[in-house]
């Protein structure tokens, strides 16, 4: 359907008619002139026989650039048919740990090893798939919390920029629990009560960021937000050396009772996850979350159109100054040169003088 964004625009469309008729015309001052060689002049009047249709033609011009602009300026659009958008879900904010240990290879798929991040990519890139009518954000933290994608229905931008996340886009020498925290909070506390989730994934301590991962938790309760917390990697790793093999707990530094004490103190759960499959059973329990109605909202996608009428009224404008270009007089003139015509009007000055 065709909608104008600013029809009271087109109120201006008499107004070249009222200054027209408002204001008078300047006047006109003519000078009386002998021209002896008049009858000579007047055989080009044939060559401008033309300039009353050329003056009809300009009026039609200008008329048609003048209305083309109007509907420009009213802003044209077309809107599409109406969008029905999911009536149940939640608001469920991701934040994703991107320090520098998620790049530690401790977990194994397909019989080889990889790392923490691209396990994370796979495993919550499909979890993000599947949130079909749940508004997604996304967060990345090291030593400091970014939200790389607000609250959206847009899955698809959401497992695109996840994908895309890199260790080393955030000084990745911290973790920064707390903040990553508080700034999920920030983003969900004005979302509708019992539809507030914040699934926090990290595989260290914090030790960095101007909030403690505990006072986020307060703030979060406060907020009612439920807050599911995961901490991933393994717990025993071969490691071979020049003395031979020895076994390490790549996960040494993980804080359990933090993470443990946050997600009991908002409602929710604190999971562990030291291999892909345990990531994958978590994030498919997750997805039993129990969802809620939320209003039913609709939307009607728009396209712009006034780049058309516009760009017609340039075209018009770049037309009507070829023609307004005096051709044939300018062809007359060089048809008086090389005419005897030109000899008779010499003679005829000559004598004059």
């Amino acid at each position: 359907m065709l909608e104008f964004t600013w029809p009271y625009v087109f109120l201006a469309l008499p107004l070249p008619l009222i200054i027209y008729r408002l204001f008078a015309r300047a006047p006109r001052q003519d000078a009386a002139l002998y021209v002896p060689f008049f009858s000579t002049l007047s055989r080009l009047q044939s060559d401008n026989e033309s300039m009353t249709s050329s003056r009809v033609l300009n009026l039609i011009c200008c008329t048609a650039i003048w209305l083309l602009v109007i509907i420009a300026s009213s802003r044209p659009q077309w809107l599409g048919e109406p969008v029905q958008l999911p009536s149940t879900g939640r608001d469920l904010m991701l934040s994703v740990d991107i320090s520098g240990s998620m790049e530690a290879q401790d977990m194994v798929v397909g019989n080889r090893q990889a790392s923490r991040i691209d396990v994370v990519k796979a495993v919550v890139g499909d979890f993000v798939e599947r949130r079909e009518g749940d508004r997604l954000g996304l967060i990345l933290f090291a030593a400091h919390a970014y939200v790389q994608a607000p609250l959206t229905f847009d899955r698809e931008t959401v497992g695109t920029l996840l994908a895309e996340a890199e260790i080393g886009i955030i000084e990745e020498s911290a973790t920064a629990i707390g903040d990553a925290i508080g700034l999920g909070v920030i983003h969900l506390r004005t979302r509708p009560e019992n539809s507030r989730v914040l699934v926090l994934l990290t595989d260290g301590v914090n030790n960095a960021g101007a909030v403690s991962p505990e006072q986020a938790g307060q703030l979060a309760q406060t907020e009612n937000i439920k807050i599911y917390t995961i901490g991933i990697g393994a717990d025993q790793v071969v490691q071979r050396t020049f003395f031979g093999a020895r076994a390490i707990n790549p996960s040494a530094e993980l804080d359990e009772a933090v993470l443990t004490q946050i997600a009991e103190s908002t409602g929710g759960r604190y999971f562990r996850a030291r291999d892909v499959n345990d990531l994958v059973d978590i994030y498919e329990e997750l997805d039993l979350l129990e969802t809620i109605e939320q209003d039913e909202q609709t939307y009607r996608p728009t396209r712009v159109l006034f780049y058309w009428p516009l760009g017609a009224a340039v075209i018009i404008s770049f037309l009507l100054a070829l023609i307004s270009i005096p051709w044939m007089s300018l062809t007359g003139k060089a048809r008086l040169r090389d005419s005897d015509d030109v000899d008779e009007i010499e003679t005829a000055i000559g004598s004059k003088t």
